[in-house]
């Protein structure tokens, strides 16, 4: 744990570089770290890297426009085993900053003119989770009116004929004029007995509309029309990523599909406000602004990037390692991919290289690679004070994880120090006899430890608990250790 002051600033969730840009702000590099230690146990020389190299565009912004083309991200290759914390490093620093992240493995990809991804598809990947972001954070936006839309068809199907423009649709003075006109003729020319019945309608409609807000209707059955979206046919033009949906071809030049529902009054209100929240949406606006979040805000983690390294400089099966790296290059270093919602350009985009390099170093990259990625962190394999900390000390660590899910069942799950020494030293000892996946063997050992508990759902003791304790663990661990002790002495 590095010295520095835990950052309580709450951060804006929003899809837009400038909502970025604000929550960054506050932070200066030690408070980034000290949030991604809420949830990543030591390797603080990683989380200053990044932490640098977050706040680095943030500081870019500020600079003048000509300056700012000429600054680019200092990208960062990870290097240390599995479990260490490399990808998760990566993961909250995007949900930090809540830019586009994509996690994608480089023996994936293939050479250009072989079957397999090619490197592009990275980018559109980026692309489409950024449309995604931006497209939430605007439907936040609009959910206000769309809820008042909503009520108001809930209510037609309610009360037929209830229609009342109390949405806040904008008018023009001239409309508003004419509008109240015509309403003092229409009252002027109605007979009485409509008036009447007018009258009647809004005060049940009034009626309707309290017991819609006190939650009173929420099981009656109604019929409402939603969009009518067929699945539409998806024509591939020869380029991962680049299909064309046939059907929205035509979209605008027919007139919108609807059909009828029957649902209750609380699945109504959540399928209308997400239906009329899309509908007021300005979806060219969007894909401006994902397109431009990608690009400056984006964040790509290539994970395994060591095998693609030729660490012994032969050729044969593994000839195009080389080949995927000269295309990983340009892609990289800057340049434009083109995508169905338009060209990107990949200067500004962070990308984070990770691998174990335990039979490739990274000079075995190509030159070229290498330089792009001059940012090295050595990421340490955790010890058993590690996993002791990883077990309790974030704020999703694994130990509350399944206290909240037997919670669930009504069970007040308990560990004691002593368990959770045991499991953490279990976990090491595993790791050291078998393949060391560093963390992630904690996840194992607990589903196993508590998976007959959660099969079971026994009935707590006096105390009101279930309380795991050391010879609770070594009990469920017995038959296992006694193997791995025997093996020791096999020759």
């Amino acid at each position: 744990m590095s010295e520095n002051n835990k950052a309580d600033k709450a951060l804006v969730s929003t899809g837009s570089p400038e909502e970025s840009k604000k929550s960054i702000q506050s932070l200066t590099p030690k408070e980034i770290v000290a949030e991604l230690d809420k949830y990543i146990i030591g390797q603080d020389s990683a989380k200053k890297s990044v932490a640098v190299a977050l706040r680095n565009r943030y500081r870019r912004s500020l600079v003048s426009e000509k300056m700012r083309e000429e600054i680019t991200p200092k990208n960062i290759l990870m290097m240390g085993p599995t479990g260490c914390g490399k990808t998760e490093i990566a993961r909250r620093l995007a949900k930090l900053m809540n830019a586009p992240f994509v996690k994608v493995e480089a023996t994936k990809f293939t050479e250009v003119g072989y079957v397999g991804r090619d490197v592009d598809s990275m980018i559109r990947d980026l692309v489409e989770t950024s449309l995604r972001l931006t497209k939430n954070a605007h439907m936040q936006e609009k959910y206000d009116i769309a809820d008042m839309l909503a009520e108001q068809k809930i209510l037609e199907a309610i009360i037929p004929g209830a229609k009342q423009s109390e949405t806040k649709v904008q008018k023009t003075p001239y409309e508003m004029i004419m509008n109240a006109y015509m309403g003092q003729q229409n009252q002027q020319t109605q007979p009485q007995e409509n008036v009447q019945q007018t009258q009647e309608t809004e005060l049940a409609r009034e009626q309707v509309k309290q017991q819609l807000r006190a939650g009173l209707l929420e099981d009656q059955l109604i019929e409402i029309q939603i969009d009518d979206k067929p699945m539409s046919n998806q024509l591939d033009v020869g380029n991962e990523g680049m299909s064309i949906a046939i059907g929205n071809i035509f979209d605008g030049m027919m007139p919108k599909k609807t059909k009828t529902k029957k649902v209750r009054v609380k699945d109504a209100r959540r399928i209308l406000r997400e239906q009329e929240a899309q509908n007021l949406l300005d979806m060219d606006q969007i894909t401006d602004e994902a397109l431009n979040n990608a690009e400056q805000n984006g964040i790509v983690f290539i994970d395994e990037i060591d095998k693609i390294a030729n660490a012994n400089n032969y050729s044969g099966a593994d000839v195009s390692r080389e080949g995927v790296q000269r295309d990983i290059l340009p892609i990289v270093e800057g340049s434009v991919v083109n995508t169905k919602y338009g060209p990107v350009k990949t200067d500004h985009i962070l990308f984070i290289g990770a691998g174990a390099f335990h039979t490739a170093k990274p000079t075995d990259l190509i030159p070229e690679l290498q330089g792009r990625f001059p940012i090295r962190v050595e990421l340490k394999s955790l010890d058993k004070e590690d996993f002791v900390k990883i077990l309790t000390v974030p704020e999703n660590a694994q130990v509350k994880q399944h206290q909240a899910l037997l919670a669930t069942e009504g069970i007040d799950l308990e560990f004691t120090d002593d368990a959770i020494d045991e499991i953490a030293d279990l976990s090491c000892k595993m790791n050291e006899q078998n393949e060391n996946i560093g963390a992630r063997r904690l996840a194992t050992v607990l589903e196993k430890l508590l998976e007959d508990i959660s099969y079971e759902i026994p009935e707590p003791d006096e105390s009101g608990k279930i309380t795991i304790d050391r010879d609770f663990v070594r009990s469920k661990f017995a038959d296992t250790i006694r193997r791995d002790d025997m093996d020791r002495y096999i020759i």
